[in-house]
């Protein structure tokens, strides 16, 4: 057993990541309950960032030898991975000497103004398998069809979109826009919902990418960005409306839902999903150079049976 871990931090140390993980695998096949095979499979889970699968593992590590103090460094290293910095901190808690790198990325992460997309991943890749389902079934999903009914006010007759949709997801937002698209691209931080979606076979380009980091990159003109349930996981939104006008055609549109926070700014929810307010999002659109072509009140999802109050957005360039 202990030539297989040996053999297994070799191969992780040269970067062969899939020998790594086949040789951990076969590890714990032969050894089942024995802490360190464990850990190394945790481990070269974790390298080859298949975090759900790692955190489940590293945690059963700890299960069968709670003071491995290297298992509870690891899972708070695949928590901070994933975004989740009170978990993080949890685990960085228990060690004697947690190391300061980690707290001040953990501590980072708690004060973004969005959320870390290292969890907006690790939560979607989580849910990938039965999105959909989810999604129109539990929590009544209407945000595309809500944007379609939008795009049909405020620019009626439109048709052949060159249409960019961001955090695509499955492919929901992109199914209710393909009859208005001669180009459809979608972008998502989930490859696990890219995957989900490319077998719709309706985009024609598909990018595992942080919207922002992706709009603000040189690329094609669009005539209409969508944003379908996605900016809730962003708080500070200046960035994402200067980057979407700049990729916008002169006489583009913006549309996109959130959900409603009172006041004047932006808060974060109790589910970890951002609320903006009308004010807020009028201040915005006027900075980035938009006009606003609708604002009316809607309802996106619903969340334990309760509607969930939120605006449909519309900003033309």
């Amino acid at each position: 057993m202990l030539a297989r871990i040996t053999l297994v931090m070799a191969l992780s140390a040269a970067g062969d990541i899939s020998g790594a993980l086949a040789e951990a695998r076969e590890a714990v096949s032969l050894n089942p309950n024995v802490a360190p095979a464990v850990l190394a499979l945790g481990e070269a889970l974790l390298a080859a960032d298949l975090l759900p699968a790692a955190i489940a593992e590293l945690q059963r590590t700890l299960r069968l030898d709670p003071d491995l103090a290297r298992a509870r460094e690891l899972v708070a290293a695949a928590w901070l991975k994933a975004g989740e910095a009170d978990k993080a901190l949890a685990a960085l808690g228990v060690l004697e000497h947690p190391p300061a790198e980690m707290l001040a990325a953990a501590q980072a992460i708690k004060s973004m103004p969005r959320s870390d997309p290292g969890y907006v991943r690790h939560l979607f890749d989580q849910f990938s398998s039965d999105y959909d389902s989810r999604m129109i079934g539990q929590l009544g999903y209407a945000a595309p069809q809500i944007l379609l009914n939008l795009a049909a006010m405020v620019m009626p007759g439109r048709d052949k979109l060159a249409i960019l949709d961001l955090g695509c997801g499955t492919g929901l937002g992109g199914a209710a826009f393909k009859p208005l698209a001669e180009r459809l691209d979608g972008i998502d931080l989930s490859p696990a919902m890219i995957e989900r979606a490319r077998a719709r076979h309706i985009y024609d380009t598909l990018m595992v990418a942080d919207l922002e980091a992706a709009l603000g990159a040189p690329g094609p003109a669009y005539d209409l960005i969508l944003a379908a349930d996605t900016l809730v996981y962003l708080g500070d939104l200046s960035r994402s409306f200067e980057a979407a006008h700049a990729r916008l055609n002169p006489d583009g549109y913006f549309l996109f839902t959130v959900e409603k926070a009172d006041g004047e700014g932006f808060e974060l929810g109790p589910k970890r999903r951002w609320r903006h307010s009308e004010a807020a999002l009028r201040g915005l659109a006027e900075r980035a150079g938009f006009q606003v072509a609708g604002l009316l009140a809607a309802t996106p999802r619903h969340e334990a049976g309760v509607p969930v109050e939120g605006f449909a957005v519309a900003l033309s360039r």
